[in-house]
């Protein structure tokens, strides 16, 4: 786990991957009836942003690839790209890479710690992924991860230390981590059922995916708006990724833009724990993941029946892929709840459990059973 001379040393190999990265090459990327993803033009879009950037003069006209063999991204102008654009560039997103083995988990304190009270289900973690790097990350450490990952775009960073919440630094953080590196993000509060390489389903190609979600909650009732914030609300406590994925690239502009233009108007202390939700929980999420099913910059829609939205998915009890995206069923990340169709914790389709323990919350406001 990660004790203070491995911040510093991860803190080390962060700074120097981030040098390398800046100068290193990228890949350009590729219900039930699904979408076809297009290729994914923003980081074109972001290097043709900047009117000043570096380029080849040659006259045989031919593309950066064959004219620098190392694969080597000329340095660009970013001062006239928008934050989306900046993201796009920093961390371009390439479908056919691998997930990384990464797991990421966030905490006041690491499992060394005599505090920390969650050492059984960080366990699991461990035991269900042998051979992949987990980390919990305490508030501590986290502030000088963002801090490295994101130096090359510094609203981010000030957003994240701007947010007045400790819940809204930690639903952020999980977004930020994903995007810049990947991986599984889980609450400390979730035991892994099952190891993530069951996630996906094996007649759908790894390489053909970048991010993996499951469905939170699914209220076949005349009064759901009275208990959830959307008809379908997608799962944000466990989330698998590649870096670089578009949602995540859209999530963190949204955030960063309105947290920035709250910190400008004097609004952002009136943000309340009943805000959250919207603002960077579940609720965004959740809206951010159905306008991407549905944007045609990254999906062919000339033969789709119709925008697919929460009726796409109410009832389903086995995943579906919607373009480069896998749809979990709500047993998948909340077995046992004993409603809304949710199946127990022997199913085949059971991966994570949530302890639902509102670890986001004071300690004297803390109940079992509470969900954000």
């Amino acid at each position: 786990m990660l004790t203070f001379r491995r911040a510093l040393v991860a803190a080390a190999f962060f700074l120097t991957i981030f040098y390398l990265i800046s100068s290193s090459s990228s890949n350009p990327p590729s219900i039930t009836t699904p979408a076809v993803p297009k290729a994914d033009a923003d980081v074109e879009a972001a290097k043709h942003a900047s009117t000043t950037a570096v380029t080849d003069k040659s006259p045989s006209g031919a593309n950066s690839a064959q004219q620098n063999p190392q694969g080597q991204r000329p340095i660009q102008d970013m001062s006239r790209m928008t934050l989306y654009e900046k993201l796009a560039y920093q961390f371009p997103y390439d479908v056919e890479s691998k997930f990384p083995a990464y797991i990421w988990q966030t905490w006041k304190w690491t499992p060394a710690h005599s505090e920390f009270n969650f050492r059984d289900q960080e366990a699991t973690w461990t035991q269900q992924h042998p051979g992949f790097i987990h980390e919990v990350i305490t508030d501590k450490v986290a502030v000088h991860l963002i801090r490295l990952l994101y130096a090359s775009v510094p609203e981010v960073v000030e957003a994240y230390n701007a947010l007045p919440l400790p819940v809204l630094k930690a639903d952020f953080f999980r977004y930020l981590i994903l995007l810049a590196r990947g991986g599984i993000y889980s609450d400390i509060d979730t035991y892994a059922i099952r190891s993530a390489v069951e996630w996906i389903p094996d007649s759908v190609p790894k390489d053909a995916i970048g991010l993996v979600i499951g469905i939170e909650a699914d209220p076949d009732r005349p009064d759901w708006k009275e208990w959830y914030s959307r008809r379908i609300q997608f799962c944000q406590w466990t989330i698998q990724s590649k870096p670089g994925h578009p949602v995540l690239r859209e999530v963190v502009s949204r955030i960063t833009n309105a947290t920035l233009a709250m910190k400008r108007n004097g609004t952002l202390r009136g943000v309340l724990d009943k805000n959250v939700i919207e603002f960077t929980g579940p609720a965004l999420w959740t809206d951010v993941i159905f306008e991407y099913f549905n944007d045609k910059r990254y999906f062919d829609m000339t033969h789709s029946a119709g925008s697919i939205d929460w009726k796409n998915f109410t009832g389903m009890e086995v995943s579906k892929r919607v373009g480069d995206v896998v749809v979990l069923p709500i047993t998948s990340f909340s077995p046992g709840v004993g409603q809304m169709g949710a199946k127990d914790y022997d199913d085949p389709m059971a991966f994570v459990k949530h302890d639902f323990e509102g670890t986001w919350k004071p300690e004297s406001e803390r109940h079992i059973g509470e969900n954000k």
